[in-house]
């Protein structure tokens, strides 16, 4: 019984913060395209909010989602092609988020802008991004990996490379 309560406890976690994360991840590039012809007060203000907003939402919804997420990867052994396709899609997904908070470090110095065709962009490619998310979640479809992957991400496969690699150290 504790341990189911457990699971639905990481699940709930773990749901909720992606929901934020993903949510979080669509609003920023709207903020940025705020930043254009703003000066002084109006442009100290939305620098601030942009960034608490990063720091104190997005940011620490991600680390709950990846923290919860690895948590129920070791509780429950799911060890299936569609979830290391899901993987990888969070994996672009964090990409996402590092550039995303990059972006703020530069945007907000003199005469800066964002450019509309930029949010369109990021916003699309982070709805995709969140779309095949849920797709391989809620879908589980069965996929088969090429030839490479199988061979060469095996279990077992490192340390052979790394075997050859270091003459053999234990």
């Amino acid at each position: 019984m504790g341990s189911d309560l457990l699971l639905i406890w990481l699940k709930f976690a773990h749901v909720g913060s992606i929901a934020l994360w993903s949510a979080g991840l669509i609003c920023l590039p709207v903020l940025y395209a705020q930043r254009k012809a703003l000066v002084d007060e109006p442009l100290h203000r939305l620098h601030n909010f942009t960034r608490l907003f990063y720091i104190a939402l997005v940011s620490p919804a991600a680390f709950v989602a990846i923290g919860s997420g690895t948590a129920l990867i070791i509780l429950q052994g799911t060890y299936e092609n569609w979830f290391s396709a899901k993987l990888f899609a969070v994996s672009i997904m964090t990409g996402i988020h590092i550039f995303t908070g990059l972006t703020i470090l530069k945007l907000f110095e003199p005469h800066k802008s964002y450019p509309l065709w930029r949010m369109v962009l990021v916003i699309t490619l982070t709805v995709i991004v969140i779309l095949t998310i849920l797709t391989l979640v809620l879908g589980k479809p069965r996929l088969e990996w090429p030839e490479f992957f199988i061979t060469h991400f095996s279990p077992g496969k490192l340390r052979e490379i790394a075997s050859d690699l270091t003459g053999g150290w234990k």
